[in-house]
């Protein structure tokens, strides 16, 4: 830290010198002109970027299949608009690979290839992305999923629980939006002011969208095991159908409270959806004793949905948690 006092030029102009050390090194001289952004009892100084599109190159010789799928992927979240991936030659398993990891993403296309290289470009115009309206949207199909995976169990419909597992592609995709956005806020005040969210409340939102991620992942599971089970015995069947209504009022809870407008609104349902998280565990246990008389083979299945279903309430939970903190007041 260093520390500067600040001076009164022309009768009116406040004026504080910029560390030497800091210019230099980010090319600031004399004439040069700097970003201020403001943000509540801070102000931050970057250099003037002359584009808001960053370009980033990666050597892919050594990489293949879910390898060079995770580079693109992390190449993306980490803000490049412009990814080019580069080798001696480019094989026909990595062309693949690079595909596979370009449908993942929202809005991204491949540009370019030659036998060397492979350029694919973001082409959204991230003044357009909203963390709200990606969250928003994560929400309803996670939920909706859940419910989707439940309903496949009970009815003993494997065209609906293939749908749900289908659908988790679409959650993932978002839920890389949501990264994206949310690191582009921790590397330039720009982002943070463009998106009229604060970076605390991006913070919060990327947190929230990483619990609907694992409630999607949660639904797919279910959806796998009810497609190996037979017909379950009724009483379970409308034990099981119980504990998703509870587990999906409290993640409506939970994200109403963390996209309320109102503090005191937000704590009441945060501390309502904490709450019926602590029933869920004595509803657990019941349905647990339920299986015990049932085959082992099929008790087993049953055991993971339950588990899949209270860990849901449970991902609710630390929404609602997220949610208290983003209402609570600031020092």
């Amino acid at each position: 830290m260093e520390t500067r006092k600040v001076q009164v030029t022309g009768g009116s102009t406040y004026t504080v010198s910029l560390p030497k050390g800091w210019a230099t090194e980010n090319g600031i001289s004399s004439g040069s002109t700097v970003e201020i952004y403001s943000e509540d009892d801070t102000l931050l100084i970057t250099p003037q970027r002359d584009t808001n599109h960053h370009e980033g190159t990666l050597e892919v010789a050594t990489l293949e299949d879910e390898q060079l799928i995770r580079a693109v992927l992390t190449m993306y979240v980490s803000g490049f608009d412009i990814i080019r991936l580069e080798a001696n030659r480019i094989t026909t398993e990595q062309r693949r690979a690079i595909r596979s990891a370009v449908q993942g993403l929202v809005g991204v296309e491949v540009v370019e290839e030659g036998s060397d290289s492979v350029v694919v470009q973001d082409l959204l115009d991230s003044s357009e992305l909203s963390i709200v309206n990606a969250v928003s949207r994560m929400r309803l199909i996670a939920t909706s999923m859940l419910e989707d995976a439940v309903t496949a169990l009970v009815e003993n419909d494997d065209d609906i629980a293939q749908d749900v597992i289908e659908r988790d592609d679409d959650v993932d995709r978002l839920f890389l939006v949501v990264s994206r956005i949310f690191r582009a806020t921790l590397r330039s005040p720009r982002a943070a002011e463009g998106l009229g969210v604060s970076r605390e409340d991006c913070f919060d939102f990327h947190s929230s969208a990483r619990q609907l991620e694992r409630v999607a992942d949660h639904a797919v599971k279910i959806s796998q095991l009810a497609r190996k089970l037979e017909e379950i015995p009724a009483d379970v069947a409308d034990a099981l159908l119980e504990l998703h209504a509870d587990a999906s009022t409290i993640l409506e809870q939970s994200m109403d409270a963390l996209f309320a407008e109102e503090s005191d609104e937000a704590t009441k349902l945060g501390h309502e959806a904490l709450e019926s998280v602590l029933e869920i565990d004595e509803h657990t246990r019941t349905i647990d004793d339920m299986l015990r008389e049932l085959d082992p083979v099929q008790a087993q299945s049953l055991g993971l949905i339950l588990d899949s279903l209270s860990r849901s309430a449970d991902y609710g939970g630390n929404v609602a948690e997220t949610a208290l903190q983003k209402a609570a007041p600031r020092p």
